[in-house]
């Protein structure tokens, strides 16, 4: 038997990683271990394991540092650009602080002028991302950009990557990965209690973990609890509108939409963008070469960086299917030329495959508008038919 209060306890747990984990990247590198900055899911966590470093996630995700890098930066570049440089310049984020090197990618133009200037301030690798997923030759140059960022961090004292170790931490990310979406799917059941902002907080957490057996062994116990509560007899639950949210990544700090949803009466389900199931369902080939292999999985995440970019609508079909979904809200940043511009056909796209009601936002990570947001989604709300 699972009681809410023993799920909400799970969910507390998770929530307290990113603090919890500043004491071991502490001891960690006190041990002489490398702990490796990143800014994207496209940076092959399993190599950087494997090479013995632990890489911790540094995309800022809050309104604060924006002023402070607005001295460096234009206005106009999307939030999450400027709150990144912000926190590495007013040394106000404990993980950048304790990253010894960044190994960033070139998911859009202004991450890439960015990190010239991030890289006066630490020891920074570029993976620089191919516009396309197409084709050999770019399959071929992207098993080449893992060689360099393997040399990049082993220059920097990392270990020389034992074949064992890179199949063992696949292995694992993996296991992370199945277990991620199984979680995610069970909290989504009509009948949990557990909301957006609960599944944020697992799902962002990843980002932050030193020890990956460890958090596996956290999420095997919250999917224990939930079915444990789900098979419990429950009545009848109140009929809500479940929604997808699509497009640029949230966490803390910039989930206000996920937040004013909510407030208004609906659940977001599922969440299809970086901080979510974006990747999840792309697992590395466990009997193909590792290097091969994590090229073909990183380059098939559906990000609007690439063009043609078919897997984020695939993606959105899929996942809009599995989660019983009513509406989707597709969020971008200001200034996210990429996701701004794929929103035409993401809502065609939805309104046609799904045949629900979609709603583009685009807004920033202030508060300013959060009343008219309100009111944008309330209306928005009203259109779908229960």
């Amino acid at each position: 038997m699972s009681t809410t209060e023993e799920l909400f306890a799970c969910i507390d747990r998770f929530k307290s990683i990113p603090e919890q984990s500043i004491a071991e990247f502490d001891d960690f590198k006190e041990q002489g271990g490398l702990v490796v900055g990143v800014y994207c899911i496209y940076a092959p966590s399993e190599l950087i394991r494997a090479a013995g470093a632990i890489p911790v996630g540094l995309c800022g995700k809050r309104h604060a540092p924006i002023q402070a890098a607005e001295n460096h930066l234009p206005a106009s570049l999307c939030p999450l650009i400027k709150s990144s440089y912000g926190y590495a310049i007013t040394d106000n984020c404990p993980f950048f602080s304790l990253s010894d090197v960044l190994a960033a990618e070139s998911t859009c133009d202004g991450k890439k002028k960015m990190y010239e200037l991030m890289g006066e301030l630490k020891p920074m690798h570029v993976m620089q991302l191919p516009h396309t997923q197409e084709g050999e030759a770019v399959r071929r140059y992207w098993v080449d950009s893992l060689h360099d960022l393997e040399t990049f961090l082993v220059e920097h004292g990392a270990s020389s990557i034992d074949p064992k170790e890179l199949q063992h931490q696949i292995e694992l990310h993996n296991q992370m990965r199945t277990k991620l979406s199984q979680v995610m799917l069970l909290a989504a059941d009509e009948h949990s209690p557990l909301r957006g902002a609960d599944l944020l907080a697992v799902q962002e957490s990843k980002g932050f973990v030193v020890d990956i057996e460890r958090y596996l062994e956290l999420l095997d116990a919250l999917e224990q609890k939930l079915r444990a509560y789900l098979e419990q007899p429950q009545p009848a639950p109140k009929r809500s509108p479940r929604l997808m949210l699509t497009g640029v990544p949230v966490g803390k700090g910039s989930e206000k939409v996920i937040r004013i949803a909510e407030e208004l009466g609906a659940r977001v389900v599922c969440m299809e963008n970086c901080t979510g199931a974006k990747g999840l369902d792309l697992l590395v080939d466990e009997n193909a070469s590792p290097y091969e292999a994590l090229a073909e999985r990183y380059l098939g995440i559906p990000c609007s960086c690439m063009s043609p970019n078919p897997g984020r609508r695939e993606s959105i079909r899929e996942l809009g299917t599995q989660y019983a979904v009513d509406g989707v809200i597709d969020l971008s940043w200001l200034g996210c030329h990429t996701y701004n511009t794929e929103a035409y056909s993401v809502q065609k796209w939805v309104e046609e495959s799904l045949e629900v009601p979609s709603l583009h936002l685009e807004t920033d990570y202030s508060d300013s508008d959060v009343e008219q947001l309100r009111t944008r989604i309330e209306a928005y709300l009203e259109l779908i038919d229960l």
